[in-house]
């Protein structure tokens, strides 16, 4: 009996749980036009993000450099940010996606 519950522990702690996640600017260039946004992630987690919430954000942050919006690059990058430790893989991962600022841009501060 204790092997069944101790099984069943284990198959839940593995199928992950839905987490919203919240985007966050976590880099970019001006002169480029591009805006970086990053969420976390652990391994057994299940992200729930707003795919409006990224286009506000990078929108918001393009303005500020002059632009008049935003426009996501296809696809993101995942990079291992919490190796597996001995068990090998990771456990957390670093979500990046990259928007290009969109219009036409101030010129820069002399």
């Amino acid at each position: 009996m204790k092997v069944v519950i101790a099984a069943i522990v284990v198959a839940a702690s593995l199928v992950g749980c839905a987490t919203t996640k919240n985007w966050s600017a976590t880099g970019g260039s001006r002169a480029d036009g591009v805006v970086r946004l990053s969420y976390e992630v652990g391994a057994f987690e299940k992200p729930m993000l707003s795919e409006s919430e990224a286009v506000s954000l990078a929108t918001s942050r393009c303005q500020t450099w002059g632009y008049s919006g935003a426009e996501a690059f296809g696809g993101v990058t995942r990079v291992c940010n919490m190796p597996g430790g001995g068990f090998g893989g990771c456990q957390g991962w670093l979500i990046t996606k990259e928007f290009q600022c969109t219009g036409n841009a101030a010129p820069p501060p002399n």
